[in-house]
């Protein structure tokens, strides 16, 4: 590996570990560590601190997954690296989910990934990651379950992508594989509550009842 590709991938990584939801939790004077779930990623930020910014988290970690993914493959392309093109935009991509997975930042203490995963991912392999978004919202209206849908996904894009793309070499099918179980592994305390039956349904509208005190009649 040539120093620009080494230099973009260390780039990719510290991109990555920016911690979106702890720092706009931060802002609104939150540890989003030590609230709800205790995980720093969209939906914690969303059910904890409030709708909009859950959303925008999702949106910035998905940027900092597609980032590297689409520009930074353009500039070790221009340094002329020799490393085959193929691998680049799974190389940066990967190590911006790496990041956010185990960011410096924050002590190696990360979100999940499906955020950044989903913005490297609709650079890398677009047809795949629709119909992983498509199992995903399936899987989250019919379950409200935000773990489950993510579950779902993480199976539905390596599946789709060995369907998609098994004739153009193994390196993406097996990628692909990879981060859907490193997905679905940074899962297993959502898999035990789930079996458990105390995992938290996704609210798509808060109640008005539980935003109310109850008095007596």
């Amino acid at each position: 590996m040539t120093g620009v590709v080494s230099g973009l991938a260390v780039l990719a990584y510290l991109l990555g570990a920016i911690p979106n939801g702890f720092l706009i939790a931060k802002a609104k004077g939150v540890d989003i560590r030590k609230v709800g779930s205790g995980n720093i990623g969209a939906t914690n930020v969303y059910r904890s601190v409030s709708k909009k910014l859950g959303l925008l988290t999702f949106l910035l970690d998905a940027v900092k997954g597609a980032v590297p993914a689409i520009l930074f493959p353009k500039l070790a392309a221009d340094c002329a690296t020799g490393v085959p093109p193929v691998w680049l935009p799974l190389l940066f991509g990967g190590m911006a989910i790496v990041g956010h997975t185990w960011p410096v930042y924050l002590k190696f203490k990360g979100g999940k990934g499906v955020a950044t995963s989903a913005g490297a991912l609709i650079a890398i392999a677009p047809a795949a990651t629709g119909i992983g978004v498509l199992c995903w919202f399936a899987a989250l209206v019919a379950t409200r379950y935000m773990s489950v849908a993510s579950i779902v996904a993480a199976l539905a894009v390596p599946a789709a992508g060995w369907w998609l793309y098994w004739n153009k070499g193994l390196a993406l099918p097996v990628a692909l594989t990879v981060l859907g179980g490193l997905i679905i592994w940074r899962h297993k305390g959502n898999i035990q509550r789930l079996l458990a039956g105390t995992e938290n349904r996704f609210e798509f509208k808060k109640k008005n009842s539980e935003s109310r005190s109850q008095k007596p009649g």
